[in-house]
């Protein structure tokens, strides 16, 4: 059966580098975008009901990109600055890289899964089992992400900031798409409830996550593409698959999505266990090559060197008593100094001198005018 028509239910991408339309280039097939289900945040005085502190806890799981956007619209409501020391495990490498519109991102404090949810739960239980986690959810929040958490005794508590409610999708003809995309159970309800007499016929069903899968057999339908897969991380990618024939769903879907059994557990613990019998048999062998003594021959040579060493402080004590010699110069030279003061105190006394030399010029100037008027009388 060949694909024209697939009906996605999410709104459409705002970015035009979606992996949904290069799908829809390569492989000639139709995609409309309507989103099943509305999610409407919950208001900051419905949240402090709750009675949440934010600040108290260490990690934040997010499990989708609403939960992303109403957890720091909740933040900005209530005036909660984040603390860049605060870590995020994502449940996908999406979701990861959707934190940039609101944090940098920085690889030692932003952690995802490309699998599933339970290696994300795995790896929290491993490395960071000691922090305190908060999880951002709706008001009816999905046993898929407490479960596991429960199971591994992880300290974690839920945050309700936002409600699912149904869409108003009767005006589509859903027999005309091929294909239709579930990303949530919530999806399935609203689908059911918008065409109550739906059969699935030959439409293939593409199911995001464990629980959506499941509830998509316990309403009698069948699923044919299920992400996240290891060879799908995302659903785009199982898509692209699907539509150049090369997926293939196993038998069991479910395996790689369920976390790791005390049984698988409990055969990891126990490999390192033979490792200490080879050590014990090296051992014996060891103690019969090491009776030869040659010991004592090294301390005879170590004793003589310290006697070499012992000569050589004694020429280094001469050099300190002509350094104190010079000292004494110096001190003299300030005696000198001294003494240039006192020819200064001439020189002043030679300038006072010179103004009485000055004033006696005058009186012999005015001699010359009285010999004058004696020569006249004379006349």
């Amino acid at each position: 059966m060949k694909i024209k028509r697939i009906l996605i239910s999410q709104p459409k991408p705002e970015l035009e580098r979606s992996p949904y339309f290069d799908i829809a280039r390569n492989h000639g097939v139709e995609i409309h975008f309507r989103p099943f289900v509305q999610v409407e945040g919950i208001p900051a005085k419905d949240f402090r009901k709750h009675r949440v502190d934010i600040l108290s806890y260490t990690a934040i799981i997010m499990t989708s990109k609403n939960a992303v956007d109403h957890f720091f619209r909740i933040c900005t409501e209530l005036r909660i600055i984040v603390p860049e020391t605060m870590k995020y495990f994502c449940i996908s490498e999406t979701t990861a890289y959707y934190l940039q519109k609101y944090i940098q991102f920085r690889k030692r404090k932003i952690f995802f899964s490309n699998h599933s949810y339970a290696d994300l739960v795995d790896l929290i239980r491993k490395k960071h089992k000691d922090d305190k986690f908060l999880l951002p959810c709706s008001d009816a929040p999905n046993e898929e992400y407490t479960l596991p958490l429960d199971r591994d005794g992880i300290k974690y508590a839920k945050a309700p900031l936002y409600r699912a409610v149904n869409s108003d999708i009767k005006d589509i003809s859903i027999s005309e798409y091929d294909m239709v995309v579930l990303f949530s159970s919530a999806g399935l309800n609203s689908l059911l409830n918008s065409f109550p007499d739906f059969k699935q016929n030959n439409t293939i069903i593409a199911a995001f996550g464990e629980q959506t899968a499941r509830s998509i057999n316990n309403s009698g339908l069948k699923f044919h593409i299920l992400a996240p897969q290891p060879n799908s991380p995302s659903m785009a990618s199982a898509m692209d698959l699907y539509l150049k024939g090369q997926y293939i769903l196993a038998d069991d879907p479910f395996a790689h999505m369920n976390p790791p059994t005390s049984s698988s557990r409990a055969k990891k613990a126990a490999k390192p266990a033979p490792k200490p019998e080879p050590e014990k048999k090296e051992e014996t062998t060891v103690k019969p090559q090491a009776e030869p003594e040659i010991k004592p021959v090294t301390k005879t040579v170590k004793e003589k060197k310290p006697v070499v060493k012992k000569n050589k402080p004694e020429p280094a004590k001469k050099k300190p008593v002509a350094k104190k010699a010079k000292p004494v110069s110096h001190k003299s030279k300030p005696a000198i100094k001294k003494t240039k003061p006192s020819p200064v105190k001439k020189k002043q006394m030679v300038k006072k001198n010179k103004p009485v030399a000055k004033k006696n010029k005058p009186s012999a100037k005015k001699s010359k005018p009285a010999n004058k008027k004696a020569k006249k009388g004379r006349k």
